[in-house]
C-alpha cells in the first residue's frame, strides 16, 4: 500500500518497471528514503543488460528542459567600464533550430572563452537556482530583487533532473529533435558578480560547484522547452566535477 509518506518520497521520481524495463538510461546514485523500504523490498531489480554497479534499488529522475534562453550581447557597467556580456537571457516557448554553433538568435559575447564548436550551449541545473536566491537573499538583495528567473546564470537551457555529478564529458543528451554531447564545465567569471548582485558571486560558483557544463551539437534539429530527454552514457572517463576541480584553483585565490 502506498501510504502519503511514501507518495510523497515518489514524487518526481518513478522506479523500474517490471524486470528487463531498461528504457531510461540515466541512473541517479541516491538511496530512497526509509520510508520507501516497503515498496522496494523484494523488488527484483533491473533486467539483462542493465548496469551492475550501481546500488542495489534505482530511481529515476524524469529529465527535463524546463525553459529555453537566447540572449543577445550587450553591454553592462561593471565598476567604471562597460563591459560587453551575453547574460541575461530570455526565455522562448517556440521551437528554436540548433546548429552545429548554437541556437538561432542567441549569441556569446567573448567566443575566446564562450561558443565555438565545443561550447555551442550552456545548460544548468534547476535545482541551484535556491542556493543562488539563498546567496542573494544573504547579500542583502531580497528587499531590492528577489527574482531569479531561468537564464539568470547566463544560460541557454534549464534542466530539470540533471546535475553535473551526473553526467561525464563525452554523455549525449537525447531531446525529441536533436542531440548534444556534454563536454566541459562552465568557469566562473567576474561577470558573474555584476549579474548577482554582489561581490563573491563567481567564487561561490567556484566552491559550490554550481557551474552547469558546455554541451557540443552531435545532432542537429530543434530545441523546445517542455522536452524531455535521456541521458545515453559515453566512454565517462572523466566527470565534469573531475574537470571543474582542475580548473578550481585559479579561481579561489
Amino acid at each position: 500500500m502506498l501510504t502519503p509518506e511514501i507518495r510523497k518520497n515518489l514524487t518526481g521520481f518513478y522506479l523500474f518497471g517490471a524486470p528487463g524495463d531498461n528504457r531510461l538510461r540515466k541512473t541517479l546514485m541516491r538511496r530512497p528514503s526509509p520510508a520507501m523500504a516497503p515498496v522496494l523490498q523484494g523488488w527484483p531489480g533491473p533486467g539483462p543488460g542493465a548496469r551492475t554497479d550501481r546500488p542495489p534499488f534505482f530511481i529515476h529522475a524524469m529529465t527535463q528542459l524546463l525553459s529555453l534562453q537566447l540572449g543577445k550581447a550587450r553591454r553592462i557597467k561593471i565598476g567604471e567600464r562597460r563591459i560587453l556580456t551575453a547574460f541575461g537571457k530570455q526565455s522562448v516557448t517556440d521551437a528554436v533550430p540548433l546548429m552545429p554553433l548554437g541556437l538561432l538568435g542567441d549569441e556569446q559575447a567573448d567566443l575566446s572563452v564562450h561558443g565555438g564548436l565545443d561550447k555551442a550551449v550552456y545548460a544548468y541545473p534547476s535545482e541551484h537556482y535556491p542556493y543562488w536566491l539563498a546567496m542573494r537573499r544573504q547579500a542583502g538583495l531580497a528587499q531590492i530583487d528577489d527574482s531569479l528567473p531561468n537564464g539568470s546564470l547566463g544560460e541557454n537551457l534549464t534542466l530539470q533532473g540533471l546535475l553535473e555529478s551526473e553526467v561525464w564529458a563525452g554523455d549525449v543528451l537525447q531531446f525529441p529533435g536533436c542531440a548534444l554531447q556534454v563536454t566541459l564545465p562552465r568557469e566562473p567569471c567576474y561577470k558573474l558578480n555584476a549579474v548577482m548582485g554582489f561581490a563573491g558571486a563567481s567564487r561561490l560558483m567556484a566552491q559550490s560547484g554550481f557551474c552547469g557544463f558546455y554541451l557540443s551539437v552531435a545532432s542537429p534539429g530543434t530545441l523546445r522547452a517542455g522536452d524531455a530527454f535521456e541521458v545515453i552514457p559515453g566512454r565517462r572517463g572523466v566527470s565534469i566535477p573531475t574537470l571543474f576541480a582542475a580548473r578550481l584553483a585559479k579561481h579561489l585565490r
